[in-house]
């Protein structure tokens, strides 16, 4: 017999993860992205990533129709970027500086690390969307990581 949401969910806090925001450009070519923190590595050669999308965000179908994507992991002090791009806002960019990657794809400014990747396949999961992306560039900075535990925002000391 299957847990209940509400148990999976309190097993699920106890992981200690990162948070990204992946962005995407929207039909009309303008940036669009999502805070997310089901995010993985699948593998290094290729070199492929894995991020979950609710089906339900207004941004999903620009990830499932769209060929490039852009994760942006989060440093320490980008809590409130976090909380923007995981809001209801219209326009989540807005005050959020960014430039465009390679693809296209919006780099937040700040970010830890930035990896652009271009969609190589798209399988359903649930009430979610796994978009597999092959990386085509990578950038780091040297800072703190933003992580998430127990439903709460947590420091690395």
């Amino acid at each position: 017999m299957p847990v209940s949401k509400d148990e999976f969910r309190v097993a699920l806090s106890r992981f200690v993860s990162g948070i990204t925001v992946v962005t995407v450009l929207d039909n009309d070519k303008r940036p669009a992205g999502i805070t997310v923190s089901a995010f993985s590595s699948v593998s290094l050669e290729p070199p492929l990533v894995l991020a979950c999308i609710d089906k339900r965000a207004s941004v999903h179908d620009y990830f499932t129709d769209g060929s490039h994507f852009a994760v942006n992991i989060l440093a320490q002090e980008q809590e409130h970027i976090s909380r923007r791009f995981a809001s209801k806002e219209l326009d989540r960019f807005d005050g959020a500086g960014y430039r465009e990657g390679v693809s296209g794809s919006p780099l937040l400014e700040g970010a830890l690390a930035y990896i652009e990747c271009r969609v190589v396949h798209i399988y359903p999961g649930g009430d979610h969307t796994i978009v597999v992306g092959e990386v085509e560039s990578t950038s780091v900075a040297d800072c703190k990581p933003l992580a998430y535990y127990r439903g709460g925002y947590a420091q690395l000391s």
